[in-house]
């Protein structure tokens, strides 16, 4: 068999619409030029100071979050594919002044908008896909998605590359032409997934994991106390896991010296080379595990990948430790949603997938001050196996709510 063909065996089946939204995801990938070259940006083009610049992506951050409860609300109650069409039109439109050397300061404006209706997206995305796939399918579905998104991600930051130093405008225009064509794809190619009325009525009484929710979204996310709990604990994978943008290229820094920028950018190259190698063998390897179990080896994976990493000053050994805790990445990556969507219920979908990942990005979000007066006061190293620890506790916890989850299930 061919070896691409071979490579791509455990997508087949899939329904159409996926390999669509898959090809609209490497398009929307390809193009996202505009965001890893923000600062640099705010910095170097406009003169904004780095604290300046700093507020202005925070405010970024923030916008996403009205804009995701809002385009939750608004998916489960009209649809899918009409938000998503028309808030990627707006968001892709919003870039093109951005373009344009007049406009100054005011690209803040015009950014901020975009990121609004690009975060209105988000949770129909998701909900899109978990519509479209049954609990059998929803682990290729979900890693085919992953693995689109880093293939067009790698091609796309050579091309932002380039663009940044010559065509600075073109960063803005290629930015909005690639969101405008992902999303005429989905247009034209993807029909609406919503579940009708009569799908979500014939889910009540049937003690289905996705089984429909006749409350509002606190009373849905109260009936599912294990999937909050879940939630909160993949959020310690991402206190740990943020720390290998914040203190590993200080610590590289630190080991190396003048050598450790320039390491540190091939420690970033190899997780992004085996994630696009390895995504979709460790998605067959994993496909028959409980999600909830192949989550819990992720945390395994992050504490000894991150825990081991300030042992001693060895290129060798912080190569070795890059590769594990990218092994344990592709393991989440490829089972956290899953199990996030086999346990939504049918009538909240788009509602919980713009409420959990807050929840569960907290950990991310507070990381860096905490890890960084942590290492103010104790030392980089030290910092290693507290973050291993606590990637070990949190695995552990997880593992242990899997066997409670079956234990309770064989009642």
């Amino acid at each position: 068999m061919n070896p691409i063909k071979k490579y791509f065996n455990a997508y087949r089946g899939l329904p159409e619409s996926l390999y669509i939204l898959f090809g609209a995801t490497v398009i929307n990938s390809t193009g996202m030029f505009v965001f890893p070259f923000l600062t640099l940006y705010l910095t170097g083009r406009l003169g904004m100071t780095q604290e300046e610049a700093g507020f202005f992506i925070m405010m970024v951050s923030i916008a996403y979050i009205p804009a995701n409860f809002i385009g939750g609300k608004i998916a489960d109650t009209f649809g899918r594919k009409k938000l998503m069409v028309v808030a990627q039109i707006i968001s892709g439109l919003l870039y093109i002044p951005c373009g344009f050397p007049g406009i100054g300061s005011n690209i803040r404006w015009f950014l901020l908008a975009s990121v609004f209706f690009d975060g209105m997206t988000d949770p129909a995305r998701t909900a899109m896909m978990t519509d479209l796939t049954t609990p059998e399918t929803r682990r290729p579905a979900f890693s085919l998605t992953y693995l689109g998104h880093n293939l067009g991600f790698a091609v796309g930051m050579v091309i932002a590359g380039f663009l940044f130093e010559k065509y600075t405008s073109w960063l803005f225009w290629g930015n909005a032409i690639a969101i405008l064509a992902a999303i005429s794809l989905v247009a034209v190619k993807v029909k609406e997934t919503k579940p009708t009325h009569e799908q979500v009525e014939a889910s009540f009484g049937t003690g289905r994991q996705d089984e429909g929710h006749r409350g509002n979204i606190v009373q849905a996310l109260l009936s599912r106390p294990n999937l909050i709990i879940f939630t909160v604990l993949t959020g310690l994978y991402g206190f740990v896991y943020a720390q290998h943008r914040f203190i590993l290229p200080l610590q590289t820094k630190a080991f190396f010296g003048d050598r450790g920028p320039v390491i540190y950018g091939t420690l970033m190259t190899l997780n992004a080379m085996m994630v696009i190698l390895l995504s979709t063998p460790i998605m067959t390897l994993t496909q028959h595990w409980k999600p909830i179990n192949a989550v819990a080896l992720a945390g395994i994976l992050f504490a000894l990948g991150f825990g081991l990493i300030g042992l001693a000053p060895s290129v060798l050994l912080i190569y070795i430790t890059t590769a594990i805790w990218t092994l344990g990445e592709i393991v989440n990556a490829t089972n956290e949603g899953t199990y996030v969507a086999n346990h939504t219920p049918i009538s909240h979908r788009a509602r919980f997938q713009a409420f959990l990942p807050l929840l569960g990005g907290f950990g991310w979000t507070i990381s860096p001050p905490i890890v960084g007066a942590f290492t103010d006061r104790f030392g980089l190293r030290t910092a290693w196996p507290f973050l291993g620890a606590i990637a070990a506790i949190a695995s552990i916890a997880i593992y242990s709510l899997g066997i409670a989850e079956r234990k309770a299930d064989a009642r």
